[in-house]
């Protein structure tokens, strides 16, 4: 009977131990109190607490968490309102403080996050607040982070996702947009227009200045060709001339060409014939003719 009791008691224990063995996973902790009192932060492994005593109060995620916050009203400096929803990365560094340092931390987040943006939009215009998202996310990150310091969170980046502000300013902007679009439409078709009139322009140009180029060269061809007619002339012109010299030719034989010359413009279309004064020797040119002809 007492063995029995004995075993029971063993059973009994050894059930209660496992029942009190936790496995802590990675990126997590676990905060244990004893009778109500933080006594230690388990992490990763295996961990045994006492029986009744003890207990896991919380048990933490140390991975990276993402929010993404509703769309909260902001006023700008100039009095516009728009819906800005934001997006915040933080992370869990002290368990403990996460677990004991605010209640209901992610809600003090939220609020927190909502107040510092309106805090920040309120010192911006429309136009800053359109065009300045990263001062906005860097401004926020570093406030939410020392402001989420004391709560063992720290905030790794902000994003604002979007920006709506009233149809109104939407209808205002679209149509400066298109403004701007088809201003810039027109000056591209306009300097366009100037290019093509200017490499018309220079087509032209270059064009005329080819022709006077190529009627400069015709001109110096044929002059060049006129010159070197003249020269052959006159060459053969002088080498007849020396011929007639090297013959021996006398007053005689020149007075022969001479009438060779005259018969040869007789023979053309010519109606009136100019006789030199002196055809009157005719007939001592003849004789002299005669005389060479038998020596």
């Amino acid at each position: 009977m007492e063995l029995h009791i004995l075993i029971v008691v063993i059973v009994l224990i050894l059930l209660l131990i496992i029942k009190n063995i936790r496995i802590v996973p990675q990126s997590q902790a676990f905060i244990v109190e004893r009778l109500g009192t933080y006594i230690t932060t388990w992490n990763v492994g295996l961990h045994v607490k006492l029986p009744v005593i003890d207990r896991i109060a919380n048990k933490v995620s140390l991975k990276e968490r993402v929010m993404d916050f509703k769309p909260q009203p902001v006023i700008t400096k100039d009095n516009v309102t728009m819906m800005i929803d934001t997006v915040i990365y933080f992370q869990i560094t002290d368990p403990k403080l996460y677990t004991y340092g605010v209640e209901q931390p992610l809600n003090a987040i939220e609020n927190l996050s909502a107040t510092t943006l309106r805090n920040i939009i309120g010192s911006l215009e429309l136009d800053g607040t359109l065009t300045s998202r990263d001062v906005i996310n860097t401004r926020m990150r570093s406030i939410l982070d020392e402001a989420t310091n004391p709560w063992g969170i720290k905030v790794n980046r902000v994003e604002v996702k979007n920006i709506v502000p009233p149809e109104s300013i939407q209808e205002a902007m679209e149509k400066q947009m298109r403004a701007e679009r088809e201003r810039r439409e027109s000056i591209l078709i306009a300097e366009g227009q100037k290019q093509s009139a200017i490499l018309v322009a220079e087509g032209k140009k270059a064009a005329m200045i080819l022709e006077a180029e190529a009627q400069k060269e015709a001109a110096i061809k044929k002059a060049e060709g006129e010159a070197e007619a003249i020269r052959e002339v006159q060459n053969a012109t002088a080498e007849g001339l020396l011929r007639i010299k090297e013959a021996a030719a006398d007053e005689a034989v020149l007075r022969l060409r001479a009438l060779e010359a005259l018969e040869k413009a007789a023979n053309g279309q010519a109606t009136k014939i100019i006789i030199p004064s002196d055809i009157q020797n005719l007939a001592g040119i003849v004789t002299s003719i005669s005389e060479l002809a038998r020596k």
